[in-house]
């Protein structure tokens, strides 16, 4: 009597991540740009990377050694979703190697990007939509001797003690979706990356009219320059340093003495919720001549100031003002402490003063708290002693004395909740209310480190050791994240669309609906769904979990057919022998 074979593999969200990546170009478009060399076998370059981009975002894991027990354990999946002959050995170290090598190479990661990128505008009508810029630093537990990358500079993750590198991303709003993403050196400073990212943005989402968003560190004037000699627009926050404050205060005496009218800023109609439009800010205009050179050549414009004042961030600022007071005046007072057995007491003034000034510096209280000197003599008597005659000694230290400045700390709390932007862009083309509501999307690009650094595409730790597997390793991951962000944009804008909300999404609460589902929660829904084939002597019988009623209103919400799920179970498997 010949044996039964069962064999049961987990499907998951593997057809919806396979055929999402077949619908945005990503295997065609590596197909096209990686040309491998002529005696290479088993799957494409862009059939692996898309099997290879599925594991790490249904199993939230990079790690390249798990990846071919993971496709042992789903081949019959894989042989029925890909579109070549597969086996367990095309998904090796080595031929995932190789891959993190061709995405390493910068000419080739350019043209994949900007075709792919180009491809997800096109079909997802995002042509005037900001880009956004801004860098993180990944710490690695790599020797910083020999290599080029792997640098000690000033550490995002809090780990000086570690080499690193920095990744400088330009995401496309509203959704995030990467449109260039630079690989450097750990040392290399945030100012100089903003230029070479907007170089690398403008062949995918053209040139003239865009408008680039970023931090702080995008105000250098070479950057502003660079951008107005292209015919974009920036917006940015200005540093407080420099001229700016003073800057920022001649134009504050003009409203604390009433001669310039704020106009109210209430929360984007998209924020509404039940007709109530909320004040989100209130602020003015004002114009400056700015003068550059880009390439030798002069450039002139006017840049517009908007002063901007946001009521919540003046209450966060006051109470973190208030916070670092008290903690200034605890270790000021900490540091004179009465006399006692293990107290420091302090016998040098400078000594002191240096102290003081450390720790008003550090809490950013200076001149806010009105330090004073007083110098104590203890007087003590000492007994004869054999030869010594019995003395007072005298025992000078100095005590601090803390007060608080009521009118430089007033003058601190009304400025707090201003700030200062920037920006070439017209009127008509973006207003004051509509700068403020687009620099509010400063979280989009967060969202996509806190995703690239933990969950679910966990790159740190990095798990190769390689510099440009390294390099690689963050390109795949750049394209991991597209398809997160665009996953999410497309499920949101349907919902919206449709004015429907999902249920189901939050375990231990089935009834909890939403309108702005994650990526991760959507992918979660699809946990359990398992593929049975069942071997009989003359035939083979397959069995796919059905569907339910959220999995598939998932799928038609991204556009894909159920039948991704179903044909698993029409697959036909050859006779066995």
């Amino acid at each position: 009597m010949a044996e039964i074979e069962i064999r049961t593999e987990r499907v998951d969200d593997i057809p919806l991540l396979i055929h999402k990546q077949q619908k945005m170009g990503i295997p065609d478009v590596l197909n096209e740009v990686i040309q491998p060399h002529g005696n290479r076998e088993g799957l494409s370059v862009g059939w692996l990377t898309t099997a290879w981009l599925s594991y790490i975002l249904s199993e939230a894991d990079h790690r390249m050694s798990e990846v071919e027990p993971w496709a042992e354990d789903h081949l019959q999946t894989l042989q029925a979703l890909l579109p070549e002959p597969v086996g367990v050995k095309d998904f090796t170290d080595d031929r995932l190697a190789d891959v993190l090598r061709y995405l390493s190479d910068d000419e080739t990661w350019e043209e994949v990007e900007a075709q792919l990128s180009r491809r997800l505008i096109r079909v997802y009508n995002l042509h005037r939509e900001p880009v956004r810029l801004d860098s993180t630093t990944v710490a690695v537990y790599h020797d910083e001797e020999g290599n080029t990358l792997f640098r000690h500079g000033y550490s995002k993750d809090h780990r000086p003690d570690l080499a690193q590198f920095k990744v400088m991303l330009g995401t496309l709003d509203p959704l995030g979706m990467p449109v260039a993403t630079l690989v450097v050196a750990g040392n290399e400073a945030d100012d100089g990356l903003y230029v070479p990212a907007i170089a690398r943005s403008r062949p995918v989402v053209g040139q003239g009219g865009r408008l680039y968003v970023g931090d702080s560190k995008m105000a250098a004037l070479a950057t502003r320059a660079f951008v107005q000699a292209g015919g974009d627009y920036y917006l940015m926050p200005l540093p407080q340093t420099g001229e700016v404050p003073p800057l920022l205060a001649e134009l504050l005496a003009q409203v604390w003495a009433k001669e310039q009218s704020l106009q109210p800023i209430p929360t984007p109609e998209r924020e509404v919720t039940e007709g109530q439009r909320d004040l989100l800010a209130l602020g003015f205009e004002t114009t400056r001549r700015q003068r550059a050179e880009v390439d030798g050549q002069g450039v002139i414009w006017e840049e517009r100031l908007l002063v901007v004042y946001s009521p919540t961030l003046a209450r966060q600022a006051r109470r973190g003002l208030e916070a670092r007071l008290k903690r200034a005046e605890q270790e000021l007072a900490a540091l004179t402490p009465p006399r006692g057995r293990g107290r420091r007491q302090w016998e040098d003034l400078e000594a002191l003063q240096a102290a003081v000034q450390r720790i008003l510096k550090q809490r950013g209280v200076e001149g806010l708290l009105e330090v004073t000197y007083t110098q104590e003599v203890e007087r003590r008597p000492i007994r004869k002693y054999g030869d010594r005659p019995a003395r007072v000694e005298e025992r000078v230290r100095y005590v601090v004395y803390v007060q608080r400045n009521r009118e430089a700390i007033r003058a601190a709390r009304r400025r707090l909740g201003w700030r200062l932007y920037a920006t070439n862009a017209p009127p008509e083309v973006l207003s004051l209310p509509q700068a403020v509501w687009v620099y509010r999307g400063a979280p989009h690009i967060e969202r996509n480190f806190r995703r690239l650094k933990g969950r679910p595409l966990g790159i740190r730790p990095l798990y190769v050791q390689r510099e440009d597997h390294a390099q690689g390793m963050v390109r795949l991951l750049s394209l991991a994240l597209r398809v997160l962000t665009l996953v999410e944009h497309v499920v949101r804008e349907a919902l919206q669309a449709a004015r429907e909300t999902l249920a189901g999404l939050y375990a231990g609460n089935p009834k909890r609906e939403t309108a702005r589902p994650t990526t991760e929660r959507l992918l979660k829904a699809f946990h359990g769904i398992t593929l049975s084939i069942v071997r009989l002597p003359e035939r083979a019988i397959r069995h796919v979990t059905p569907l339910s009623a959220l999995q598939r209103r998932i799928l038609e919400l991204l556009g894909l057919p159920v039948s991704i799920y179903e044909d698993l179970a029409l697959t036909v498997d050859p006779m066995p022998p």
